[in-house]
């Protein structure tokens, strides 16, 4: 009697079955669906792919230029001949922006870059360097000097550097006195 009446429930729910549906969406709503998810494909993908590709490619120019890289501007050249060359050249140049340039020290007597000692300048002229720093720059900017590496434009900086040093320093305002 039970085996009867387990097939006959198994038989009724087998006679009633629905037809079962492989997608949410039909007709009209499945090809529209199919024509964004092809757009999105074939469009959208590949121009996020090229410039989260070419976004990489110049981390290592920013991180040179963020650490006042002597090389910066070969650094650039390097990751667009890299992006040119598929990502080929990317591991040299990101490895030539994080290692600190002994050679060119050696031969220039800075691992810092131009702008950098320009910047510092700028700063040196507003009176915000603390002193250990402006003595580190006129010590940077000699030894540049002395190896005959000096630009014109770094040797009026260590002019008016002197000129500074030269110049007695004003004495800050009291607040609320009288100067």
């Amino acid at each position: 009697m039970r085996h009867l009446l387990a097939r006959l429930t198994a038989a009724t729910l087998l006679l009633s079955a629905t037809g079962a549906h492989a997608s949410l969406l039909s007709g009209e709503a499945l090809d529209t669906a199919a024509d964004v998810l092809a757009i999105i494909v074939l469009i959208i993908v590949p121009i996020v792919a090229i410039v989260v590709f070419w976004l990489v490619h110049v981390l290592p120019e920013r991180f040179a230029e963020k650490r006042h890289h002597p090389q910066t501007e070969a650094i650039t050249t390097l990751c667009l001949l890299s992006l040119l060359f598929g990502g080929l050249l990317w591991p040299i140049a990101w490895l030539w922006a994080f290692t600190k340039p002994v050679a060119y020290r050696v031969a220039y007597g800075t691992d810092k870059g131009e702008e950098w000692h320009e910047a510092m300048g700028e700063k040196a002229r507003a009176g915000e360097l603390l002193q250990d720093e402006l003595d580190h720059l006129r010590t940077e900017l000699d030894q540049m000097a002395a190896r005959g590496a000096l630009p014109p434009n770094l040797r009026q900086l260590r002019s008016d550097l002197d000129q500074l040093q030269a110049a007695p320093a004003a004495a800050p305002p009291v607040a609320g006195g009288k100067a």
